[in-house]
């Protein structure tokens, strides 16, 4: 029960000032006996208490004046609070318990981060909670409230494990983050008869068509637009602090040096994060250095030439097919591009150049 929202709906009911109060479940055990049942409130001291909710050893109150409630005001609040207490308990269910559950993992992490600390071992007790020894697959939602359906944990959980066809763990970290953490049997769960062909997988090639196959569900099915991030399989219990950290690094890298891409993983953007951490001068400097002539070399086809020349490799032919172009048009454009800056981005050390100018550019551009 949200006992804020409690608070403020009675008191927009009554029109007058009411207070959330606590005490031990003991001296309100005490005090209900005193007054005979406590249905329609316990008075003391010119004021009424109700009981909210019970936590632990604590007793959650809400105080009003005695005498600005009638005592058929304060019959029917006590019925309403009873009743919506006996509602809760119904309600209670084993999702609604790992929501719980994960809420104190994330205040938790809000607590390392206010502390400034970059490492940090989740304490025995969260770890037990959420059964959080077994190694798992961490992935980072992150969803713009703005463009997209807020997501509920409820609702969310199951269309992820419905996905998974495997339990999970999700804790919501923000109102925009999530992290998903799955057994490491997800990796394989579209092995079907294609075990020949898995087998020559490598480790990123599972986790990035795992995002991408979480990724076009949720856009398509639930959230909207949203970014996913998926990190290696951790021991959450050891290092799940500094794996969100990393996730959140990669999500801020790959909407920083890569608009339009969606699905963002650590291995593909350590150059980006090598190049984000040059001061702002040094960046101006680099580019000034290696293009004299930016907005000339960088025009919209060039910079798409470039950019599909270097995620094949910088093979000619495929680029070629890639941008459906006949392979002379594509060596006119590369011997175009290198009358204009010197470059020849069919060298090594001139691409690896060009490469990181071109990373440059996009970031300054926007700026």
């Amino acid at each position: 029960m949200d006992w804020e929202l409690v608070r403020q709906q009675v008191e927009s009911a009554l029109g007058i000032p009411v207070s959330s109060v606590k005490c031990s479940v003991e001296e309100w055990s005490k005090q209900v006996e005193e007054n005979g049942g406590a249905v329609s409130g316990v008075d003391k001291n010119g004021q009424v208490y109700f009981l909210v909710h019970k936590e632990g050893q604590d007793a959650l109150l809400l105080q009003v004046p005695a005498g600005s409630v009638t005592p058929k005001e304060r019959m029917l609040l006590g019925l309403l609070l009873e009743n919506r207490k006996q509602q809760d308990k119904k309600s209670a269910s084993p999702s609604g318990e790992e929501e719980r559950k994960a809420a104190l993992i994330r205040e938790w992490f809000k607590g390392q981060q206010e502390l400034g600390y970059t490492q940090a071992e989740l304490p025995d007790t969260l770890v037990s909670q959420l059964s959080l020894y077994a190694t798992k697959i961490p992935l980072l939602l992150y969803v713009d409230q703005i463009t997209s359906r807020r997501a509920h944990y409820t609702e969310l959980k199951k269309l992820l494990e419905s996905f998974f066809d495997a339990p999970l763990t999700l804790i919501p970290l923000t109102d925009k983050e999530w992290l998903i953490l799955g057994p490491e049997k997800i990796l394989t769960m579209d092995g079907g008869d294609d075990k020949a062909d898995a087998s020559d997988e490598t480790l990123e090639d599972q986790l990035a068509a795992l995002g991408y196959g979480l990724h076009e569900m949720l856009e398509n099915e639930w959230v909207g637009e949203c970014h996913l991030a998926v990190h290696y399989p951790i021991l959450p219990a050891k290092s799940l602090y500094a794996t969100v950290l990393q996730l959140r690094e990669t999500i801020m890298l790959g909407r920083t040096y890569h608009i339009g891409s969606n699905m963002h993983m650590p291995w593909e953007l350590q150059l980006e994060k090598l190049v984000h951490m040059l001061p702002e001068t040094e960046k101006a400097n680099f580019l000034e250095r290696v293009l004299k002539r930016l907005d000339v070399a960088f025009d919209p086809e060039t910079m798409t030439t470039l950019e599909h020349f270097f995620q094949l490799d910088c093979n000619v032919s495929e680029t070629a097919k890639k941008l459906y172009i006949h392979r002379n048009t594509l060596l006119y454009r590369l011997d175009k591009f290198k009358q204009e800056t010197g470059l020849d981005v069919r060298t090594f050390n001139h691409a690896v150049l060009v490469k990181i100018a071109l990373l440059l550019y996009k970031v300054t551009k926007r700026q």
